[in-house]
């Protein structure tokens, strides 16, 4: 007789080292997992050109279990856009926080430019959470998506204003110049003015296609 342990005993043995490679994952954390997958996924692919399948995959679980966090796809789109609002909001605060503790840079005016400024960086360098902003509006023809949007927008033009203090006349133009950026970012250009460089350019390159 070996002096080999019982194959229970081996079993029992491998038993902590098994479950410990298949760490059960609490679904709260997993539904944050899938949120930030369904930010990059729906921002490239938006609503209907999405299969929540591929936001499964991402995170590395089956289709079948995204639906055990969310009813359908429809409110994994919104958990995902929400979470961009949130996002923006977040940027608002940290620049007016910076700006109040003399932290924004100097030549910042007030709460509302640094907030501006803090804007504009967060579009250069989270590329998921701009595109998202666009395919929340073209998404908008579902009604419950709609509703929901104009919330969180309007959310966000009520954060600014108690942020910053500004009156209401330089809080619509904060969001129009906004929504500048926004299309500016998408289409890769720092300028929509007329006449500006890139657009001759283009018109030029499609005249000499034609």
């Amino acid at each position: 007789m070996s002096g080999a342990p019982p194959a229970g005993a081996r079993a029992r043995a491998r038993g902590p080292a098994i479950e410990q490679g298949r760490r059960r994952v609490p679904a709260a954390e997993r539904r944050e997992e899938l949120i930030e997958a369904a930010v990059h996924e729906f921002a490239h692919g938006g609503l209907h050109g999405t299969p929540v399948e591929r936001i499964a995959r991402r995170v590395g679980v089956a289709q079948p279990y995204v639906f055990s966090l969310f009813a359908n796809k429809r409110e994994l789109f919104l958990a995902a856009v929400m979470r961009s609002f949130e996002r923006v909001a977040e940027t608002f605060r940290d620049a007016a926080a910076a700006y109040e503790e003399g932290r924004a840079p100097a030549d910042c005016a007030d709460a509302l430019e640094a907030m501006g400024r803090g804007y504009k960086e967060m579009l250069r360098n989270e590329r998921d959470h701009l595109m998202l902003q666009h395919q929340s509006y073209a998404a908008c023809s579902d009604e419950l998506i709609r509703a929901r949007v104009r919330h969180g927008y309007a959310e966000l033009v009520e954060l600014a204003r108690e942020l910053s203090g500004a009156p209401p006349e330089r809080i619509d133009d904060f969001f129009r110049h906004g929504m500048t950026l926004n299309v500016t970012a998408a289409l890769g250009v720092e300028d929509l003015s007329v006449g500006c460089e890139w657009v001759a350019q283009e018109l030029l390159d499609a005249g000499a296609a034609g």
